[in-house]
């Protein structure tokens, strides 16, 4: 009999978005319907008793940690948080000694950290699933609530145009790995010094992206447009370089009308309105950023249900 800490099939992890076929994807997307379905009714769903999830935060979090902890909470299961004040994370052990000491002792871990390299040493040496909470090179589980989003509101994103506004980062990149595994087309826009990374990028299927050197032309004919604040966690001492960069690149209602008519909009929060989106938007009938963020304790829900019993029948 396998043991209690043991995850259902072969050990798998969640690093970036490309772990997963898309076939699991579109299941993960599909049990979180089922969730929110359930959560919304009222109707207990405990698949994760006895379980225990330990989220480690080397990065401050807000939605992250309210998500994941909410949601292993209803889902029967506990919960540990380690950040590197309270942890020998804090004290110079090796990353891979706390893998495998943590690991021995709960279910699940989730991340929220630096460099991707150091999610994926202590996911080398886990005997449990681990999921990328965040990184600076990717955000999966945002993509993830996004993407579901898109789905309630819209139905199959398959086809469609997704319009990123911004700085090349986490979630520029996770948004280009779901657009190569679905099947999208994703529209970037970033000033000069600020785009993606062509080594980065590597080779993608025809049609999944196009970049463009104008914000509004970016928009034109997208389902989905999106964007995050114009310095991430980390640099901060960039602000004022990056507010001139970026001062052509707010998301306004000319961009949003240049969209298709049925466009929505999406933020990962937390948003500076006027700057890299006004408040018209945010707060506007195309917005639908409070479903996306609570989105994301349903799709992580769904997520962390998989990782550790697999596909339900």
């Amino acid at each position: 009999m396998p043991s209690a800490l043991q995850p259902a099939g072969p050990l798998r992890h969640f690093l970036q978005f490309k772990d997963f076929t898309r076939d699991e994807i579109l299941y993960v997307l599909e049990r979180a319907r089922v969730i929110k379905d359930k959560f919304k009714r009222y109707e207990p769903h405990r698949p994760m008793d006895d379980r225990t999830l330990a989220m480690v935060f080397e990065k401050a979090s807000t939605r992250t940690r309210v998500s994941f902890e909410a949601g292993m909470y209803q889902m029967g299961g506990s919960v540990i948080h380690l950040n590197t004040t309270d942890s020998q994370l804090g004290r110079a052990e090796p990353i891979e000694d706390t893998a495998r000491v943590v690991s021995r002792m709960v279910d699940l871990v989730m991340i929220r950290t630096f460099e991707q390299t150091r999610i994926e040493r202590f996911a080398s040496h886990s005997r449990v699933p681990v999921i990328n909470g965040l990184t600076n090179e990717f955000h999966p589980c945002q993509i993830l609530a996004d993407i579901f989003t898109f789905i309630e509101h819209r139905n199959d994103i398959t086809g469609k145009i997704v319009t990123w506004v911004g700085d090349a980062n986490n979630m520029a990149y996770t948004w280009l790995q779901a657009a190569e595994l679905i099947g999208f087309t994703l529209h970037v826009s970033a000033p000069v010094g600020y785009r993606l990374d062509p080594a980065r990028i590597g080779n993608l299927s025809p049609g999944v992206l196009r970049e463009f050197d104008n914000p509004h032309e970016a928009c034109a004919g997208a389902h989905l447009v999106t964007t995050d604040v114009w310095t991430s966690m980390g640099y901060e001492a960039e602000n004022e370089e990056r507010a001139k960069a970026f001062a052509e690149w707010c998301v306004d209602s000319d961009m949003m009308s240049r969209a298709a008519p049925d466009a929505v909009f999406m933020h990962c929060l937390p948003a500076h309105r006027g700057e890299e989106v006004t408040g018209e938007v945010i707060d506007g009938p195309q917005s639908v950023v409070w479903d996306e963020a609570e989105n994301r304790l349903h799709a992580q829900k769904a997520l962390m249900e998989f990782l550790l019993l697999g596909r339900l029948a």
